[in-house]
C-alpha cells in the first residue's frame, strides 16, 4: 500500500522530534483499518497520536464542513479506541509548541505543568 505524501508541516515536525530526542513515531498509521482512517504521527505504546492541521487560514479541507465533519468523526472514535489524539496548526508547528506538547504528553505531564517546568520556552527560546 502506498503511503500518502508527507506535508511540510510534518517534514517540520518530524525534524522537531528527530532533534529534540523523542522516540520515532510511526508515520501515517492506521489505526481503523476498516475506516481506513489514519495519523500523521502514532507513538503506539503511549497510544499518542499526532494530527498536523494544514490549511487553518486558507479554507483547507480540515476548516470546510465535509473534511471538518470527517475530522470530528475520526477523532471520536480515536478517542472511543482509547487513543490521547494531538491536533496541531501550521503556527503551533512552527513556533515549537507543538513538539513541547508532544515531548510532555510522552512524559505524563499537563499542559500546565509543562508550561511551569519551563520545556516551551526551552525549545520555543522565549
Amino acid at each position: 500500500m502506498r503511503r500518502a505524501a508527507a506535508s511540510q508541516l510534518e517534514e517540520t515536525l518530524a525534524f522537531q522530534m528527530k532533534v529534540i530526542g523523542l522516540p520515532v513515531p510511526v508515520r501515517e498509521y492506521r489505526f481503523h483499518p476498516p475506516r481506513r482512517w489514519r495519523f500523521d504521527f502514532a507513538f503506539e505504546a503511549q497510544r499518542i497520536a499526532v494530527e498536523c492541521e494544514g490549511g487553518t487560514w486558507t479554507n483547507g479541507r480540515h476548516t470546510r464542513g465535509t473534511g471538518f465533519q470527517k475530522d470530528a468523526e475520526k477523532y471520536n472514535q480515536a478517542a472511543l479506541d482509547g487513543w490521547k489524539v494531538l491536533r496541531f496548526t501550521g503556527d503551533m508547528i512552527n513556533s515549537g509548541d507543538a513538539v513541547s506538547v508532544i515531548e510532555s504528553a510522552l512524559q505524563g505531564l499537563s499542559m500546565t505543568s509543562a508550561a511551569d517546568s519551563g520545556i516551551f520556552s526551552t525549545i520555543c527560546g522565549s
